[in-house]
């Protein structure tokens, strides 16, 4: 029995994620894909018209998954210092459970495909860092941080943060977690 189109979909971006991980990586090609998945190039192609389309289903992924959980925890935990963590928390621990996705999240797998998917990615780390901003500006009105508090600032360096800490774990070929030393570091990271 063949499979649903959707499942077709979503079996090609499992092992599009799948070739990601593979710390000394070649440069994925449409070719390579197919032949990990058993089928020709055409059919990829009746799923997705480039593999642009393929890399930006990834990040559609990427994106529903990040931001379906932070509103989930911004609704669930009403303090502030208490989302920021949770936010740091599980961005640093989708990155560790998908390494694949890593790659896609600091732009690695993107380098020499269509520049649009590295601005989507851009976009991500934008929507990222303003969650943290008003995560930490509501910890700000809860007295539970110094009203002096940038929290632009303090926003863009929790990313800058993460974003070294993915960055670290891919470029060690996924040896260096992006949660170790989290649980020390966490409490310095708001002083």
């Amino acid at each position: 029995m063949a499979a649903k189109p959707g499942e077709r979909k979503l079996q090609i971006l499992q092992v599009l994620a799948q070739m990601l991980e593979k710390p000394h990586h070649e440069k994925i090609t449409t070719a390579a894909l197919a032949a990990q998945l058993e089928v020709s190039e055409a059919a990829l192609y009746r799923h997705f018209a480039s593999k642009a389309q393929m890399f930006e289903g990834l990040i559609e992924f990427i994106e529903h998954t990040l931001f379906g959980l932070i509103n989930k925890i911004s609704v669930e935990e009403q303090l502030g210092v208490k989302q920021v963590e949770a936010i740091m928390t599980l961005l640093l621990g989708f990155a560790q459970k998908n390494p694949g996705m890593t790659r896609v999240l600091i732009g690695d797998a993107l380098v020499h495909e269509n520049e649009r998917l590295q601005s989507r990615i851009n976009q991500l780390h934008d929507r990222i860092e303003a969650t943290l901003k008003q995560s930490l500006r509501i910890a700000v009105t809860q007295d539970e941080l110094p009203a002096t508090l940038d929290a632009a600032a303090k926003a863009n360096l929790l990313l800058a943060f993460v974003v070294g800490r993915w960055h670290q774990f891919a470029k060690s070929g996924f040896k260096r977690a992006p949660k170790e030393f989290w649980e020390a570091q966490w409490p310095g990271m708001l002083a």
